[in-house]
């Protein structure tokens, strides 16, 4: 049966079809059943189902790969967008190697699943497991203005398979960060240019981060928060185990990005100069003198 194209999929900023929203609001979930309900909606026959109808959906579950491929392919490159008016807002000047992170102009979002869906445009990261195949996408909802995030509950919210998994700037080798937010590892990469890093997204991802096999020093970018610290030693413990140096880059304020704000990139580049190893000093700061 072909799908009634009516109203964006709320989950992923996407345009969605009568089938979606059936199967969403229902809580159906064999196939004959949501047809039927479709066709009842458009006064329509019932549908009687060909062999093996029943073993497919119509489309891809909310919050499936397939569905986190579909947004980030319907978004765009962050610069000239809101995306890179928000990252500036928020101090991140250099925005070298961010093509995993896209711009979306009206990425769908609904509060809770009995609420009807609102627009806004956002920032979509693509997360990527260590081959740089794409597991899953994170949406930070962002406001109009590119002032700040959007003011609904939930400004981020991630789908897929984040476990183990990243969004990653430039390609791990021997030596890498490794922090929680993505503007944070921004902020970051902000004074380290060479240094390949990832995003966890949250501090019990930022633990179970994924080595990759040449990796011999890890720098952790601590968040200042109890979290974090559980965080960050979780993840120095778990290295170690695996016979990898680590080095803490600790902030000054809460975090990466809030030190780059209230303090400068000067004051940044300085601290985290005092931070990172001598011998990765040259290699990996040499475009921040």
């Amino acid at each position: 049966m072909p799908g009634f194209l009516i109203s964006p999929d709320a989950a992923t900023g996407e345009h969605g079809d009568l089938l979606d929203l059936i199967r969403e609001s229902c809580g159906l979930v064999d196939f004959t059943d949501i047809v039927n309900e479709a066709r009842a909606f458009l006064r329509m026959q019932p549908y009687e189902p060909e062999p093996q109808s029943r073993q497919r959906l119509a489309r891809m579950p909310t919050g499936s790969l397939e569905a986190a491929r579909r947004l980030l392919g319907r978004s765009k490159p962050i610069l000239g967008t809101i995306v890179e008016a928000y990252l500036r807002e928020r101090g991140i000047a250099h925005l070298q190697e961010t093509e995993r992170q896209r711009s979306h102009p009206r990425c769908y979002y609904r509060p809770d699943k009995h609420s009807p869906p609102e627009a806004w445009p956002a920032m979509i990261a693509a997360v990527t497991d260590l081959n740089g195949q794409i597991t899953g996408a994170h949406r930070t909802w962002l406001d109009p203005s590119g002032r700040g995030k959007a003011p609904i509950d939930t400004p981020r919210r991630a789908m897929g398979a984040l476990l183990g998994n990243a969004v990653r700037l430039g390609i791990g080798d021997d030596v890498m960060a490794a922090g929680e937010g993505i503007e944070t590892v921004l902020s970051l990469r902000s004074v380290l240019l060479d240094m390949p890093m990832l995003a966890a997204l949250s501090a019990a991802h930022l633990a179970a981060v994924l080595f990759p096999p040449r990796l011999r020093r890890l720098y952790i970018a601590r968040d200042n928060d109890p979290a974090g610290d559980w965080a960050c030693n979780t993840l120095t413990a778990r290295a170690r185990t695996a016979g990898i140096d680590t080095i803490m880059l600790s902030p000054q304020r809460s975090d990466f990005n809030d030190d780059l704000r209230n303090l400068g990139l000067e004051a940044l580049r300085t601290a985290i100069r005092m931070q990172v190893a001598p011998d990765d000093v040259g290699r990996l700061m040499s475009n921040a003198a």
